[in-house]
Order: C-alpha cells, then sequence, then structure tokens
C-alpha cells in the first residue's frame, strides 16, 4: 500500500480590510454620540417640565443635581423655561427661555457636555455664572414700593416703611419671655410676659410675637443678647403714623398693593448658596405711578381718633365732606374694633337723630312748618302705643323748630300719626338713608328704614325705634345730604364716587333751611348746648333703646362748614357721650376743619 505525502502551505494571520475596519470605528462613534444626543435631548425636556429629580437622574451626579436643579425652580417662583438643545461648533448647547410674569421674558445659553450616557452635571448648566456649587437663578418682582397713599391734601397716610419683626424661640419662652416683656413695654405698654408665652405655646419654631416701627425698634433697643430671641427688618406697607388707623386702611391698602402690582417689573439675579447675589441676569424696571389719592383729610382722621379713644365704650366717628361726598375720617376704638368696622357697617337704632328725617317728611308733606305752634306733652298716647319724653319733660305748646331742638319725642310721635306708610322710607332714601352704596376700597351698609306695616310702626320710627337702623356711616351721609341738598355719593378715592342704582334725588331748599336752622338751636339752646362755643354747628342728639329697653345707645350727628359727621357711643345711656366725643373732635381738629 502506497501512502501519498501532500505538503501544505504555511496559515496566515487573516487581514481586515481597510474600508471594513473604518465603518465599524464610525458606526461605533455614531452610537455613542447618539446615546449623547440623546441623554441631552431628554434632560433638556426634563428640565423644560420643571422635574428636577428625573433631569437629575439624567446626570453624572443624580443628588447634586437634583438639589441644584430644584433651588433654581423654586428660586424662579411660577416662572417656566423651555430648554432647547444646539450646537455652538463642536459643543453642544442648552438655550434657557423663562417665561416670566407681565409678559416678560429672560433668554441665555449654556454649554452642555456628556459622557457614559450621562449628562456631565456642573451649575454651569442652569448660568454659565453660575461657578461655584449651591449657586442657582431667584426671581423677583420688581415693585414701585415708595408709591404713597396720600390724603386730600397730599399729606402721606400710608408709606414703605422698614419694621423690625421680633420672634421668641418656644423651648425658651419661659426663660425669656419676662425680659422680653420688659423691653417691649417701652414700645407697647401693653405687652406682658404671659402674653408673649401664650403667643408661642403650642409652636414648635420662633415665632414672631411683634414688629415694631422703626422709631420703636430705637426705643427698644437691641434684643439678640436675650437667649431665645431673633430679629429680622422687612419692608411694609404702613400708616404714616400709628394716630391715623382707621378701618378704611385695608381698603387703601388693598388699591395700593393693585396699583403696585399692574406697575410691577422684575429680575432674574444669580445668587450663591447663601442667597447673596453673584451677578443680575436681566431687569425689568418697575413703572413709576403716582400716588394713591384719597379723600381722607389726615388731620380730622388724627383729631377723631384722639375722640373716639378717650371713651371706654364702644365708640365711632365717621365725617364726610358734603361738597365732594368725600370721607374725611372714619375712626373707633378698640372696644369696637372687636365688633369688626362697625363704624362702616354697624346698625343701630338711630333714636332721635331720626327725627331729622321724620321733620323733613312732615315738611315735604306740608303737614305742618317750622314756626307751627305744636303740642309737646311730657306723654302721649297714640292709638295702642304710649310715647313719653325723657325723663317725661314737658314744654306745652311749641314751635316745630323748638320742639326739635328740645328732642321732644310725643311731638315728633304726632307727626308720624299723619305721615303715610312710606313716607319715612321715601325721605329717607331721598337723605342716603337704606341706599345701597358700592364704594370702592369698603364695604358699607347706611341702615334700613322698611315700610310701617301698623300706625304702631309708623309712631315708633318716627322717633327713630322699632325697626329703624342706621350706621354712623349712614347718619353721616344724612348729614352730608342734608348739607349738600341732595343725596350724596360718598367716596373713598378721589374721582371715585360710589356707584348705586339709586338716583340722586334733590332736597327741598326750604326743607334743608328748615332743619339747618333747627339744628343750630338744638346746639345754642337745645339738648346739644355743651357745643354752642363751636361756631356755626348745627346738630341732633340721640338717645336710642335698644334690647329689653333698659339700655341706651347714644348719637350726635352735625354739620359744621364743609362737614358733615355722626357720633355713636354703644350703651352710652344718654346722648350726653357722643356731644362730648364730638366737641372733642371738632375742638381738636381746629384749622384742618374744611
Amino acid at each position: 500500500m502506497r501512502h501519498s505525502s501532500r505538503r501544505h502551505a504555511p496559515t496566515r494571520p487573516a487581514r481586515a480590510l481597510p474600508g471594513v475596519a473604518l465603518v465599524i470605528a464610525a458606526l461605533a462613534g455614531s452610537l455613542v454620540a447618539c446615546s449623547e444626543d440623546d441623554v441631552v435631548t431628554k434632560f433638556a425636556t426634563a428640565v423644560s417640565a420643571r422635574d428636577a429629580a428625573h433631569a437629575g437622574n439624567l446626570t453624572s451626579d443624580p443628588t447634586s443635581a437634583t438639589e441644584g436643579l430644584q433651588a433654581t425652580f423654586d428660586g424662579m417662583g411660577d416662572a417656566k423655561p423651555t430648554v432647547t438643545v444646539g450646537k455652538d461648533g463642536e459643543d453642544r448647547t442648552l438655550t434657557w427661555s423663562w417665561a416670566l410674569p407681565r409678559q416678560h421674558g429672560v433668554r441665555y445659553t449654556t454649554k452642555i457636555a456628556a459622557g457614559g450616557g450621562k449628562v456631565t452635571w456642573a451649575p454651569t448648566l442652569v448660568h454659565p455664572d453660575a461657578v461655584a456649587a449651591g449657586s442657582r437663578l431667584r426671581y423677583a418682582d420688581e415693585k414701585p414700593y415708595t408709591t404713597r397713599v396720600v390724603d386730600r391734601k397730599n399729606a402721606p397716610l400710608m408709606t414703605w416703611q422698614t419694621v423690625t419683626v421680633v420672634n421668641l424661640a418656644p423651648e425658651k419662652a419661659v426663660s425669656a419671655a419676662d425680659a422680653l416683656a420688659t423691653k417691649l413695654r417701652t414700645a407697647d405698654p401693653s405687652v406682658t410676659a404671659a402674653g408673649l408665652r401664650k403667643s408661642v405655646a403650642g409652636k414648635d419654631s420662633p415665632t414672631a410675637v411683634i414688629s415694631l416701627r422703626a422709631d420703636d425698634a430705637k426705643r427698644v433697643g437691641p434684643l439678640t443678647g436675650i437667649d431665645g430671641v431673633t430679629v429680622r427688618e422687612e419692608g411694609r406697607l404702613l400708616t404714616a403714623s400709628p394716630a391715623l388707623r382707621s378701618p378704611v386702611i385695608p381698603g387703601l391698602e388693598e388699591r395700593w398693593r393693585r396699583d403696585v402690582d399692574a406697575a410691577a417689573g422684575s429680575s432674574v439675579t444669580v445668587v450663591d448658596r447663601d442667597g447673596d447675589p453673584v451677578r443680575l441676569v436681566d431687569t425689568f424696571p418697575a413703572k413709576q405711578i403716582p400716588p394713591v389719592r384719597t379723600t381722607v383729610d389726615a388731620g380730622l382722621q388724627r383729631a377723631a381718633n384722639a375722640a373716639v379713644a378717650g371713651e371706654k365704650r364702644a365708640t365711632m366717628l365717621v365725617a364726610i365732606r358734603p361738597s365732594t361726598g368725600g370721607i374725611l375720617a372714619v375712626a373707633q376704638n378698640a372696644a369696637a374694633d372687636t365688633q369688626g368696622p362697625v363704624a362702616l357697617t354697624g346698625l343701630y337704632a338711630p333714636g332721635s337723630t331720626f327725627k331729622t328725617i321724620t321733620t323733613a317728611a312732615a315738611l315735604d308733606a306740608k303737614i305742618t312748618t317750622p314756626d307751627a305752634q305744636l303740642a309737646c306733652p311730657g306723654r302721649a298716647t297714640f292709638g295702642d302705643r304710649t310715647i313719653p319724653n325723657e325723663n317725661e319733660f314737658t314744654l306745652g305748646t311749641v314751635p316745630l323748630h323748638t320742639a326739635f331742638a328740645k328732642s321732644c319725642n310725643t311731638t315728633m310721635a304726632g307727626l308720624g300719626t299723619k305721615l303715610g306708610d312710606t313716607a319715612l322710607t321715601d325721605t329717607a332714601k331721598r337723605f342716603g338713608l337704606g341706599v345701597d352704596f358700592t364704594l370702592p376700597g369698603i364695604t358699607t351698609v347706611t341702615g334700613s328704614v322698611p315700610a310701617a306695616r301698623t300706625s304702631a310702626e309708623r309712631v315708633e320710627e318716627s322717633i327713630g325705634q322699632g325697626r329703624v337702623t342706621a350706621s354712623p356711616f349712614g347718619l353721616a351721609v344724612v348729614e352730608a345730604s342734608l348739607a349738600a341738598r341732595s343725596t350724596v355719593r360718598p367716596a373713598l378715592f378721589d374721582g371715585e364716587p360710589a356707584r348705586t342704582d339709586t338716583e340722586a334725588l334733590p332736597i327741598d331748599a326750604g326743607v334743608a333751611a328748615a332743619l339747618r336752622a333747627a339744628m343750630r338751636e338744638t346746639v345754642t339752646a337745645g339738648t346739644a348746648t355743651a357745643l354752642r362755643d363751636i361756631e356755626g354747628l348745627g346738630g341732633k342728639t340721640g338717645t336710642a333703646e335698644f334690647g329689653d329697653n333698659t339700655h341706651a345707645h347714644g348719637w350726635f350727628a352735625g354739620i359744621v362748614g364743609d362737614l358733615a359727621f355722626a357720633t355713636l357711643v354703644v350703651s352710652g345711656e344718654s346722648s350726653g357721650p357722643a356731644v362730648a366725643v364730638s366737641g372733642a373732635f371738632l375742638r381738636g381738629a381746629g384749622g384742618d376743619l374744611p
């Protein structure tokens, strides 16, 4: 058997084709680029949705990125970014467009890198100047806070001021309250240690216990030496003086905020970890606007506040300028404050101050005349209703103007029996009582004078009892309408009279003159002679029983010059306290009377 032998060529290593190698390399590079483009796009999409957690997880440092992005989102408020991916040569970029309030906007570009399927995190992704860790963006409204609220003479009523807010830590209240109260009493004598402890009881962090105006903070002095006490300063809109407090202040502030917000600009700033500014990105300046002009008179408001403060019982005073309807002053003391803005909305029986309406209705109906001789017995019965005078005084037969000045109930009740069921309602509306006014800035209620359903109701209403009610604001409107000889439209802001669905009605000149003369007699020879030293003053006193008729409110309503006003002392028991408060107001006003 033959065996064949065969030589084999030696084996050579395989050689790759040059073109194939290039394709493979290019493909690998393309896949990497695709992966990086994809993660960058996903990052931009997540940021545009303000999803810090999702965007952070796409980065090389998820924790830092999430915290940094969320800090910027929080700092930018409600502003939403639109982030798009682009190129600057070989570099990838993000273009940020922030939509800000009031159609403002900020746009800028940052560089972005990626590797290993992750975006390379750096604070500069958010803004080129956010270099340090913890840097972020912060949005701020730029408002014309220096805009003032001014009175009718352009004197400041409210201004932007720096206040010192004093905080007390609950866990330190027991040991710190005594020392803190001692210091704070130099500014506010009512502060007590017990009150401070109560204000932080149950709280788990330092709590504001008082805010001090600049003068008060200076008087109190440093407080940081008291363990558990911290302070901070902030800006607030405040009355130019504490003596200008009034129920209308919230309405003035609301108008101020509306105007200031409408004029606001904005700014975007890069800030560091501590919130200190690094660089201003962009700013849109606030518009400069005129002051908020009101009808209030600062001097009269001070005088009114001082006058009502002298009474311990709930006391209110409202003053209106008849020639314009402008509200000059609205004041109420601390006792009244506990019941709300009752100077403007509180309803009470008007008592004898309503005799102005009864007399006007009788004169309009030509039932009587100013000089007509009328009986004023100490007590009189009308149907099933017996009406007494105060302490059953009797005048005999006197002219109507004297019965008015001496506040004779029996005379007025007699006139009431001769009036139609709606006469008092209709006359009251002519004087603004029972009219629903819509005033920018405040809520007001004038009162209610329902049509009499029975003769007994008509008798009671003629002397301001029964179902008749009025607010101090409502009676001030009555007096202002009398002085203007037409239904006034009150106003709080210059040039913005109240709206109402009732047209202004004229008051007969002869009726108005007769009432003004009788009111002057009330001061010179009637129930308000304590005010006879005030030149030109005319008015009407009122004592109004309420509840079980064992207690009474005290009123005085009057006119002097271009000023009409009404004063109420709740449970005053007579008109005397209201007359005294009115006198303090008018004498204190001095040269501020219009």
